[in-house]
């Protein structure tokens, strides 16, 4: 079964499986985040942070659900940039869809260069750039084949960092219960010690909020393969609420673990491999050489996100094309189904990484990260708009879940201005804004000439493409 190509030759394969699909939406939402980038979170909201991790959670539950509500009705729209060019029209969708490319892109370097920091482990004088190419060349070689080998090596990939995650809420459940390694149980008292449950109070926690809201992006990576999934609604649609589940037991219970073992002002700490409170966790259960163990999953998860980038970027750059909104080129697929010349644009960022890492490398990885956070959360808020007006259109019977949108477009509309005024977010913010208007300068070009060469628009009730 294949998904029609907007250039006419031959077209994406529904080759994903449910259980391709389920690990695709881990993959992309299970980084760094957790196994080291947890730590600046604690640094801000103490143990309180899984309230932080909580509220974030909810906010990633509610759109995946309003994701889950608009693919069960309209499987053959494909993702988020089809529905809102269906419900808010095209500027909105085409300004999402290039957004949502740009920031992917620039995020694709930024893992690229997280793999080469973790091999520095083992080879410390290694150039950042040389395992950057490598690897880049890997993840383009894997998503140049089919579309379900891409699923199965995702599958794997993700697999060791729930496995990961997994055995350390066991292991921290018996450390803190009944005690590991010849300690005794730690008990629950770190989380009051050391200035309380919420040291800096409710700014704090807001804070903690702000960075961990990062932590569940990617889950939208699932509407981007409804349409090359075998059974688009149904599987898109389970899979999309079981993983941002299974996210939220993940985050909340791994950090709730941190901060139950690890005092919270040390797990602040926690940056580096050898500094992450996963290594302590392990080091305290006998695992022999428990940093080389955690580096290579750490390495693994950046691996797994950097593949997974590189196929969200590629169908979301077919999509526009397929939308008439990028050159036809970028819509062309080849016999195996993939559309290679989107794939081969969007490594774009594999090469910026490449590039930062030669020049600059002390702030490269820093650079690229801060490129992508504000276009991450605003795709969110104009997911959760077309949802608005989805349900405006259709009228379905959900008052509980579009309050829940209501809520969760506010959250993060207040975790932007945050981002705007915070000394850590302030700079990423700012410098995506002229990012932002040129997208939508380009909009305003494209609508122009289309209206000049007398280009009908199309119709709002048919399918706009898999992206």
């Amino acid at each position: 079964m294949a998904t029609p190509s907007p250039t006419g030759g031959a077209s994406l394969r529904r080759d994903l499986s449910g259980r391709q699909l389920r690990m695709i939406g881990l993959g992309g939402a299970i980084g760094t985040g957790l196994f080291l980038g947890s730590g600046q979170a604690i640094s801000t909201a103490g143990p309180a942070v899984t309230i932080a991790y909580a509220i974030g959670g909810a906010v990633a539950v509610t759109l995946a659900y309003a994701l889950a509500r608009m693919i069960a009705a309209h499987p053959e729209v494909g993702g988020f940039g089809g529905m809102a060019e269906r419900y808010l029209g095209r500027g909105p969708a085409f300004a999402q869809r290039w957004w949502y490319w740009i920031a992917q892109v620039v995020n694709i370097g930024g893992e690229a260069l997280a793999v080469g920091i973790y091999l520095k482990l083992w080879w410390p004088e290694l150039p950042l750039w040389v395992p950057a190419v490598l690897f880049a060349t890997l993840v383009l070689v894997v998503n140049s084949f089919t579309v379900g080998v891409f699923g199965e090596f995702e599958y794997w990939f993700a697999m060791i960092k729930v496995i990961a995650i997994v055995v350390f809420v066991g292991l921290g459940a018996v450390a803190v219960f009944v005690g590991l390694g010849g300690r005794p149980a730690t008990g629950l008292s770190a989380w009051t010690d050391h200035g309380g449950f919420a040291p800096h109070g409710m700014s704090g926690i807001w804070l903690g909020m702000v960075l961990v809201t990062f932590s569940y992006m990617g889950t939208e990576a699932l509407a981007v393969a409804a349409g090359e999934a075998r059974t688009a609604g149904r599987d898109v649609v389970s899979a999309t609420r079981g993983v941002v589940l299974r996210l939220l037991l993940f985050y909340v219970l791994g950090t709730a673990v941190v901060v139950s073992i690890v005092p919270w002002t040390e797990a602040a700490a926690g940056g580096s491999v050898d500094a992450s409170p996963f290594v302590r966790l392990f080091d305290i259960a006998g695992v022999p050489a428990a940093v080389h163990v955690m580096n290579l999953v750490v390495l693994t998860a950046a691996l797994s996100a950097m593949n997974t980038n590189v196929y969200v970027a590629s169908r979301t750059l077919y999509g526009l094309a397929g939308s008439g909104q990028a050159p036809r080129v970028f819509g062309r697929v080849n016999r195996r189904g993939v559309p290679l010349p989107a794939l081969l644009v969007s490594g774009a960022g594999l090469l910026l990484a490449a590039l930062l890492a030669a020049v600059v490398p002390e702030r490269a990885f820093l650079a690229l990260v801060g490129l992508s956070l504000s276009g991450a959360v605003l795709t969110w808020i104009l997911i959760l708009a077309t949802y608005l007006a989805y349900r405006r259109a259709e009228r379905p019977a959900d008052p509980v879940l579009a309050g829940a949108v209501v809520l969760a477009i506010v959250v993060l509309a207040a975790v932007l201005v945050t981002m705007a005024v915070s000394d850590t977010f302030s700079v990423p913010v700012l410098s995506g804004a002229p990012l932002l208007l040129a997208v939508l300068v380009a909009y305003a070009v494209h609508a122009r000439h289309r209206r000049s060469v007398g280009v009908p628009e199309p119709d709002a009730a048919e399918p706009v493409g898999a992206r």
